[in-house]
């Protein structure tokens, strides 16, 4: 791939994954979280389903099951967790937050599975984490919804790591279909029980719901993954820093969000120490190189 059309897609394709952080901010107000984001999942791995159906489909009750627990951490929890906590918190420092992940993923991959990463990675985990603090500490309290939205990262962090595990057995594509419906349904009747379900039908909402369905969903996963596939996945991944500031902007240029200066500090911190963590992964960092950095933003599966 030319390095200008690597460029162009590369952009565009973080582009969409900042973007839906502030899209689903404004879905917000026409609709309660739990809803949209299961209606939104719902309708896009329907309808990637429907494309892939002629692939290769999981075997037998235990993919099945992989298939569905994934979508509980990946679509259900990150989405569940970092849209409710746009109660409290604007889409920027949501986004910001979420960009922990691939941080945590270094040191679980550490922890459980005894990788061996170089010093330059764990120096990115420590600037990241400092980033953290600086995002969370300089605030009188820390509010509601920074902690949901850490659950979220963190259940991201859970859902690559499974991603690893589980993903060598599957079409990635068709789980990636799968794994959104499935965590689509659970947010429909988590809904049912914690939120009063409300969707306002009109032009607006519906425009929401389509661009975050489809090309926050499903054009964002195929151009990621075309990425990956026509590239080299640690080298790509780096280029993941720039979620958290489309996301800012995006927020700035569509809700007027303004964000205090100590969260634009430790949001560039989070995004140098995720850099280095990715742009350090070589053929022998293991679980890095194989794109556990980051995964795929919001919605997405890990190849």
């Amino acid at each position: 791939m030319g390095r200008s059309r690597f460029t162009i897609l590369v952009l565009l394709t973080t582009f969409l994954m900042g973007v839906a952080f502030p899209v689903g901010k404004i879905g917000l107000t026409y609709a309660s979280p739990f809803l949209l984001m299961g209606l939104r999942f719902v309708l896009a791995g329907g309808l990637l389903a429907i494309f892939v159906r002629k692939r290769k489909q999981p075997r037998g009750a235990k993919q099945w099951l992989q298939a569905a627990v994934l979508g509980l951490f990946q679509s259900a929890g990150v989405m569940g967790f970092v849209f409710f906590s746009m109660r409290w918190i604007n889409s920027g420092e949501s986004a910001i937050i979420t960009s922990t992940s691939p941080l945590m993923v270094i040191v679980l991959g550490a922890v459980l599975y005894r990788k061996i990463y170089r010093w330059r990675q764990w120096l990115g985990v420590v600037i990241g984490f400092a980033g953290v603090v600086l995002t969370f500490g300089l605030h009188v309290r820390i509010e509601p919804g920074m902690l949901f939205c850490f659950a979220g990262a963190v259940c991201f962090t859970v859902a690559t790591l499974l991603i690893n595990r589980y993903g060598p057995e599957f079409d990635m594509t068709v789980l990636a279909a799968y794994q959104m419906l499935a965590g689509g349904i659970a947010l429909l009747v988590l809904s049912s029980f914690a939120e009063a379900p409300r969707f306002a039908l009109n032009a607006a909402s519906l425009l929401v719901l389509f661009w975050l369905a489809v090309m926050c969903s499903i054009v964002q996963f195929s151009l990621w993954f075309y990425l990956l596939k026509h590239g080299d996945p640690a080298r790509t991944s780096a280029f993941l820093f720039l979620v958290p500031l489309f996301a800012v902007l995006c927020s700035f240029v569509l809700l007027d969000e303004r964000i205090a200066w100590y969260v634009y500090a430790g949001g560039a911190l989070i995004c140098v120490g995720v850099f280095m963590v990715n742009w350090s992964g070589g053929r022998k960092d293991g679980l890095v190189h194989r794109n556990e950095g980051m995964g795929v933003i919001v919605n997405g599966i890990e190849k």
